[in-house]
């Protein structure tokens, strides 16, 4: 397969910014993309709209230009290789290395996947002390593998029909949160409300509340980690979708004793950084004490976790700031929770574990078409499609 460079095929276009204390310049009629507008894509491949705007006087004061809808915006710093297809002429910022394809070399659709499959290839031609970012020089000179044109449309249309079941089957992994937000609500009313239906208790009346133990300082020692015991960090619980299912971390012998093992089933609920986050044990494990640990019988565990899914912006506010956000025991053991009846709390329970088992098969066949989606990727840059 003919190997080009990147300015053998595309003009090769970088943003820039209009003076910001300029009204003028600002809220006119041209979109005018951050690499932050196209990152909340989360790999959506065409972008129509933007946050902000410029008008024809911010632009003609700075040297952005307006690309023409079909081209491929390309962040290259804060982050690198977040990629999408305009669906309108747009200007950017000076975050991008934006790709205008001659549309009789290469399809634009081909650049896009080809650049979204190398993100860490891209990432890694950064350069910068402050921040990484890749240069229009950089980017010129990146070879692409370029079968014909007709080859390039088809490896565009599978890639994309492949995209699209993958996300099809993201976006019902989402939308599984919204039904157990849904049965919450049929079943006992809005938690954010004022509450009539049941009394109301502190949390701690319902089970016992404990924080993480991490006495070792510095908690990154390296002979704490790299053992047999798993370690949940906050990221771990945040990332989790409720049922914490795989850890990043793990201890030592010298890290467990230092440390505590809670038991599956246990309730993480995070206390600084990402702010009451949740998620439910699935294996023994330890937590440092910016998560804390919450042991109920199963059906009030599942009842307090889906509680904290409506509560969660609430007690974000009222954590107090230090050098970071965090909530202290003393909030979180007296706040007020409704104390529904207790055949009420195992149905609910019960609609859980079968929403639990749709969610694992939901998750495999996603992991699946993920493996599949980027199987052909490499397969079609290869020349094997």
């Amino acid at each position: 397969m003919k190997m080009v460079q990147l300015s053998d095929v595309c003009d090769i276009v970088s943003g820039a910014t209009p003076r910001t204390n300029n009204p003028a310049f600002w809220d006119g009629d041209i979109p005018w993309a951050t690499p932050t507008d196209v990152s909340q894509l989360r790999g959506r491949k065409y972008i129509e709209t933007t946050a902000r705007s410029i008008s024809i006087e911010g632009l003609r004061s700075c040297a952005a230009t307006v690309l023409p809808a079909g081209s491929v915006l390309l962040s290259s710093r804060a982050p690198i290789g977040h990629v999408a297809i305009n669906l309108k002429p747009m200007a950017t910022n000076q975050g991008f290395k934006s790709l205008v394809p001659r549309s009789d070399a290469v399809d634009a659709s081909y650049l896009y996947h080809w650049l979204r499959a190398n993100r860490k290839y891209l990432e890694s031609l950064g350069n910068g002390a402050t921040f990484k970012e890749i240069s229009k020089d950089v980017v010129s000179r990146i070879v692409i593998p370029l079968p014909p044109l007709s080859d390039q449309r088809r490896i565009a249309d599978l890639l994309d029909r492949a995209d699209t079941l993958r996300a099809k089957q993201g976006d019902f992994l989402g939308r599984l949160g919204y039904l157990t937000q849904s049965l919450f609500l049929d079943m006992f009313g809005d938690p954010r409300q004022p509450q009539s239906r049941y009394d109301m208790i502190p949390l701690s009346s319902l089970g016992d509340i404990e924080r993480g133990v991490s006495k070792h300082r510095p908690r990154n020692a390296p002979e704490l980690l790299g053992g047999p015991y798993p370690l949940i960090q906050t990221g771990d619980v945040a990332r989790s979708g409720g049922y914490i299912e795989r850890h990043e971390s793990t201890y030592s012998e010298i890290g467990l004793a230092q440390s505590k093992l809670w038991p599956k089933g246990t309730l993480c609920i995070t206390i600084a950084a990402n702010i009451a986050k949740t998620g439910i044990l699935e294996f023994d494990a330890c937590f440092p004490d910016s998560v804390v640990g919450f042991t109920a019988d199963p059906a009030t565990t599942e009842y307090v976790r889906v509680w904290f899914t409506f509560m969660q912006d609430h007690l974000e506010r009222v954590a107090p700031v230090v050098a970071q956000k965090n909530i202290n025991l003393a909030i979180l053991r007296e706040f007020p929770i409704a104390k529904p009846p207790r055949p009420e709390v195992e149905k609910f329970a019960a609609a859980m574990r079968h929403v639990k088992s749709i969610r694992q098969a939901a998750t495999r066949y996603h992991q699946l078409s993920t493996e599949l989606f980027e199987s052909l990727q490499a397969r079609a840059f290869r020349g094997e499609l």
